[in-house]
C-alpha cells in the first residue's frame, strides 16, 4: 500500500503536558459544535492555551464491544491495535498506524488523550442539550461512564489566527467515493455501479425513503476529476444541496451547511444572502462575485493541494467491490457463507468459489483492504484559509493566489473522521450496497427517480 510522507504531525502542534482531567468546573468553557452517530464534539471557549484551537470528541452511550478475536487477527500485522484494551484505543491506533501513513502525516491528527470526571459529562449534557438536535437526542446521551476523550486540533481555524483575532474560514467536505468499481464480482443486476457513481445511486434510495427532500446535485467523480473547472462545478453543486455533506465555518463557527448530521437542505445554517455578508472581510469582491469568488478559491486549493489524489488511492484499495469482499470476510469469520447459500445461479456460485479458496491470509488482506478504503470513502476534509497580511511569509502553511480578487492566502488541507469501522459492518455495508443497486436497477436513471 502506498505510503505519504510529511514534513510533521499534526500532533507535533499540539503543547505535550501530563496527563489532564477535566471537573465540573470546566464544563462551561467547552459547547457544542456537532456530531455524528458515535461522538459528540465540543468546542473549546475558555482561554486556557492548553485547549485553545482545540475540539473534545465524546464518546456517546452507544454498547461499543471490545475488539473482537477475528479483528485483532485481522489487524495483527498492527501491533499497536491488536493489542489494545479497547475500540476506543485501536481506532485511534487505526488513525495513527495505518491512515496517516497512508494520507500524509502533515494532513492527519490523531489527538490524545484527557481525562472526563463524571460530573463533567453531566454538566456538558445539560449545558448543550437545547442545541442538539432533538432526534439525535432521543437516539443517544453521553456517555457518562466513559473515563476519558480525545482531544484534537480545531481544523477549522488556525491556532495563530484565534490569538490574533484575525480571519479564518473552513470548508468542511465529505467527498465520498470518488471512482467506479469493475470488479468482476459485481452481478449483471447492479451493472449500474460500474457508470453511476455510489453517491449518485444512493441519493435515489435517500429519496425513495424520504430521508431527503431532492437529489442532491454534487457527484464526487466530478470533484476528484483532477479538472479545476469541473471541481469547481462540484463545489457549485455542494452549495446547492449540502445535505450533511458540506459546511462552512467562519473563526470556528458555523455560518453554512447542517447541523448534527441532518440529511434534508431545510436544516441548512444560513443562506446565499447571508452567507455573502459573512464573507466580506475574507473575499475582497463585489457582493454579487463573492460567492463565485470564494467557490474558486475553494477549487483552486483543491486543484493545488492534490489532495484527493491520496485519498482516491485509499478508496482504491477496494479492487473487488463489497459484492467480492463479502465472501473474503465469511473467510476470515471463518463461517459458512450466507451469500453463497442463497445463490440460486450456477454461474455466480461457480464465480465466487475461487473467493472461497483463497487461503486466510489472502483473505484478510482483502478485508483489511477493503475497511480501509471504506473509512477513506467515508472521511471528511477540511480546508481553512486565511488571508495574507501585506507581503508576510510562512513556511507553515501552503499558500495560493486567487487572481479574480487579487488576494493571496494561507491554506491548510485536513483529514478528519479517521475512525477504524468495525469488522461486522461487512455484513451491513452488503445488505445497503445490494438495497442500493436493486432499488436503482429498477427506477432506473435519475430522472426517472
Amino acid at each position: 500500500m502506498p505510503t505519504r510522507k510529511g514534513t510533521k504531525t499534526l500532533e507535533s502542534v499540539m503543547e505535550p503536558s501530563e496527563f489532564i482531567t477535566l471537573n465540573e468546573s470546566d464544563a462551561s468553557d467547552w459547547s457544542y459544535r456537532g456530531e455524528g452517530a458515535a461522538n459528540v464534539v465540543l468546542e473549546y471557549i475558555g482561554s486556557s492555551h492548553v485547549f485553545v484551537g482545540k475540539v473534545l470528541r465524546v464518546a456517546k452511550d452507544k454498547v461499543i464491544p471490545s475488539m473482537s478475536d477475528h479483528e485483532r487477527r485481522l489487524w495483527s500485522d498492527v501491533k499497536e491495535i491488536a493489542t489494545a484494551d479497547s475500540r476506543d484505543v485501536a481506532s485511534r491506533m487505526f488513525a495513527v498506524h495505518v491512515m496517516r501513513p497512508l494520507l500524509g502525516d502533515d494532513h492527519v491528527d490523531a489527538g490524545r488523550w484527557v481525562g472526563v470526571r463524571r460530573e463533567f459529562l453531566l454538566s456538558v449534557e445539560s449545558n448543550i442539550e437545547h442545541q442538539r438536535p432533538p432526534w439525535r437526542i432521543d437516539a443517544a446521551k453521553i456517555d457518562f461512564l466513559r473515563q476519558n476523550a480525545l482531544l484534537i486540533l480545531d481544523h477549522s481555524v488556525f491556532p495563530e489566527a484565534v490569538s490574533e483575532r484575525s480571519p479564518c474560514i473552513s470548508v468542511e467536505i465529505k467527498t465520498k467515493c470518488g471512482h467506479l468499481p469493475s470488479s468482476e464480482f459485481i452481478t449483471k443486476d447492479h451493472e449500474a455501479k460500474t457508470r453511476v457513481s455510489r453517491f449518485r445511486m444512493h441519493q435515489v434510495l435517500k429519496l425513495y425513503q424520504r430521508k431527503i427532500m431532492q437529489m442532491s446535485k454534487y457527484d464526487p467523480l466530478d470533484i476528484f476529476s483532477g479538472s479545476k473547472n469541473t471541481i469547481r462545478d462540484a463545489i457549485g453543486a455542494l452549495f446547492a444541496t449540502p445535505q450533511n455533506n458540506f459546511r462552512i465555518f467562519l473563526n470556528g463557527s458555523i455560518i453554512f451547511g447542517c447541523l448534527g448530521g441532518f440529511e434534508e437542505t431545510s436544516s441548512t445554517v444560513g443562506t446565499y444572502e447571508k452567507f455573502t455578508d459573512c464573507i466580506k472581510d475574507i473575499i475582497q469582491a463585489s457582493h454579487d462575485q463573492r460567492l463565485a469568488r470564494f467557490q474558486e478559491l475553494i477549487a483552486e486549493a483543491i486543484y493545488d493541494s492534490g489532495i484527493l489524489n491520496y485519498l482516491l488511492d485509499v478508496q482504491k484499495l477496494d479492487k473487488i467491490d463489497i459484492e467480492g469482499a463479502i465472501h473474503a470476510y465469511y473467510n476470515v469469520i471463518s463461517e459458512p457463507c450466507l451469500v453463497c447459500k442463497n445463490l440460486n445461479d450456477p454461474e455466480a456460485r461457480f464465480k465466487y468459489s475461487w473467493l472461497h479458496s483463497l487461503t486466510l491470509e489472502e483473505s484478510i488482506q482483502i478485508v483489511k483492504e477493503y475497511m480501509i478504503s471504506t473509512t477513506a470513502k467515508d472521511c471528511s476534509l477540511i480546508i481553512s484559509f486565511k488571508p495574507k497580511r501585506n507581503e508576510e511569509k510562512t513556511l507553515k502553511y501552503h499558500s495560493i493566489f486567487l487572481e479574480s480578487t487579487n488576494q493571496a492566502f494561507d491554506y491548510k488541507v485536513s483529514f478528519v473522521d479517521l475512525d477504524m469501522k468495525p469488522l461486522k459492518n461487512m455484513v451491513c455495508y452488503y445488505e445497503l450496497d445490494r438495497k442500493i443497486a436493486d432499488l436503482y436497477s429498477k427506477i432506473g436513471n435519475d430522472n426517472k427517480s
